[in-house]
């Protein structure tokens, strides 16, 4: 008896398939640094696709594991990592994955575009990796926006190293268990002792980088009061020369649905040394630099995992053959595909617009008015996306049938690991309510609305310009919406503010994009891929949505060639 085995999905190549991050490549980057940038880009591609993505597959059952325990009976509570978490790290550091963001000038001021490329690239490889990297981050930003000039002589040159024996990492811990977004009722306690040293005591019930070098934490200086005011931010090295914990005990890892390669610990603070980085108080607010960047990582994660899925539902999708043609010669399929493409498609460009906002108000470029839109953009981008990957992951694993369902094929990975995007820095009800506090902040709505200005003028394909004039009335209708709601219904309505607010950005951005791409390279996916999102996010009871699959999927000329 002839046995069927299916032939399994073989991923393309990062950088040659991904036309979308080409294109921005070209669109953003000065041209006397792009052809650094794309060798950088490949170099990853090549990496992430091959070497980790290949030690990804065959580490799968791998998990860290907790000793606490040496063979002569001391307490280390060490934490072995997985074969691709130790690579990762070299990998990281050498690439610059956190470095090039401050190396100001390398990229005419574009290095957090090329940062974030790379990220893009390496995430879906990494096995979560990016969890460490974007607190380092956030920790090196933090430090330097801190005026503590000795802390941050101290670890941002390890932070930001390129060598992986001087490269640090550094955890960021906030949650406790009398709540997570609520950091205000932390119970945590530093106290100073009589040789002027701080020790901190209290529990830490979720730390997502137990195996880091340094910490930034919060806690509550003796005498301080209540709430977020009275917390203020410590820095912390988790061991001595020696090796030895610094006053603290890993009490066990977190068993959680998805990122289980990230070794998530509950630490009990017994006496941790500690040093105050910004005063003794108004610590959630010494901390927000850290989760404005955090949260651009989880942002730019979101699509990267977005992007991984789709490769790997779209090659399958010609190999896999069922009613005797293979399933991307079949409408239905290729319409679900189409979709899937055009929501990865606005979360690529609503992402990376985050990311010029971000480059530029480094560079001190952004108005005040601007400034106060990048906060609201920075939540808006980072609820959005979390939100897309979770819904394109599963439509993902749905696109593979019960293989999809089946751990040792690697795809349940991709959803388990997606869930926790809209949970990390912020929920998206923590978030809703951030846009609707930031919504408010002066200047920040016209910011918003001048950049849907910019974006109306720059598009003149007559059905460009029709999705992007509705995205722009959408966003006016919510905002009237804002002003006109008693405030005791807003809040109830938060989350349909914010999302409306992210998508029809999106929208706008999506089709900005589709012009351009067809005017310099004369390529009309990017315009599929907006009208296809324009119909499922302001028209989605119109009919015809597969109309544009074959342009999203292939562009015009092969879309010619299979209506021949």
């Amino acid at each position: 008896m002839e046995l069927f085995a299916q032939d399994g999905p073989r991923l393309p190549d990062p950088w040659a398939s991904d036309h979308r991050l080409r294109a921005r490549l070209e669109r953003r980057m000065p041209r006397e640094f792009a052809a650094e940038a794309g060798a950088r880009l490949r170099a990853m591609a090549g990496l992430s696709g091959g070497e980790l993505f290949e030690t990804q597959l065959a580490d799968r059952l791998n998990e860290p594991r907790l000793v606490r325990w040496d063979p002569w009976g001391n307490r280390i509570d060490a934490v072995e990592v997985t074969p691709l978490w130790h690579r990762a790290r070299a990998v990281a550091a050498e690439h610059g994955l956190v470095a090039t963001g401050y190396e100001k000038g390398s990229m005419g001021g574009h290095e957090r575009f090329l940062q974030f490329a790379l990220v893009y690239l390496f995430h879906p490889s990494s096995d979560v990796y990016t969890c460490p990297l974007a607190m380092t981050d956030g920790a090196a930003r933090s430090l330097l926006d801190s005026g503590n000039a000795n802390l941050a002589g101290r670890a941002v040159p390890r932070l930001t190293a390129r060598a992986p024996e001087r490269f640090w990492t550094s955890g960021q811990w906030m949650t406790e268990a009398t709540g997570g977004s609520d950091v205000g009722r932390s119970l945590t306690e530093a106290r100073q002792a009589p040789d002027g040293r701080w020790r901190l005591y209290g529990r830490k019930w979720f730390t997502s980088a137990v195996t880091a070098d340094m910490a930034l934490t919060l806690a509550r200086p003796e005498g301080n009061g209540p709430g977020g005011k009275g917390l203020a931010m410590f820095y912390l090295e988790l061991r001595d020369e020696n090796g030895r914990l610094n006053g603290l005990t890993v009490e066990r890892l977190k068993d959680k649905l998805g990122t289980r390669k990230v070794p998530t610990a509950e630490l009990i603070l017994e006496g941790a040394v500690a040093e105050p980085v910004a005063g003794l108080d108004n610590g959630i607010r010494n901390i927000s630099p850290m989760l404005t960047i955090t949260r651009t990582w989880n942002s730019v994660c979101a699509v990267a995992g977005m992007r991984r899925g789709l490769s790997l539902a779209r090659d399958y999708a010609e190999r896999r053959i069922a009613f005797g043609r293979p399933l991307a010669r079949q409408p239905l399929h290729r319409a679900t595909l189409a979709a899937l493409e055009a929501e990865l498609d606005a979360a690529f460009h609503l992402t990376f617009e985050l990311v010029d906002w971000l480059d530029r108000a480094e560079n001190g470029a952004l108005t005040p008015a601007q400034q106060a839109g990048f906060r609201l953009l920075t939540a808006l981008v980072k609820l959005t996306t979390g939100k897309q990957a979770v819904a394109v992951t599963s439509e993902v694993l749905e696109a593979f049938g019960g293989a999809g369902y089946v751990e040792d094929t690697g795809l349940p990975l991709l959803l388990r690991d997606a869930q926790v995007l809209p949970i990390w820095e912020g929920t998206t009800n923590v978030l809703s309510l951030e846009v609707l506090k930031a919504a408010a902040a002066p200047g920040a709505l016209d910011a918003f609305a001048e950049r849907l200005a910019d974006v109306r003028a720059a598009v003149s394909d007559p059905e460009l310009a029709g999705a992007a004039q509705r995205a722009a009335d959408t966003v006016d209708r919510a905002v009237k919406w804002l002003t006109v709601t008693p405030p005791e219904q807003v809040e109830a309505g938060g989350r349909h503010f914010a999302l409306t607010l992210g998508r029809s950005l999106a929208l706008a951005l999506a089709c900005e994009h589709a012009q351009w791409s067809h005017d310099r390279l004369g390529d009309r996916r990017s315009r599929a891929c907006a009208l296809t999102f324009a119909r499922s996010t302001i028209d989605s009871l119109e009919a015809g949505a597969g109309a544009l699959a074959d342009e999203v999927l292939d562009g015009p000329a092969a879309a010619a060639d299979r209506a021949c």
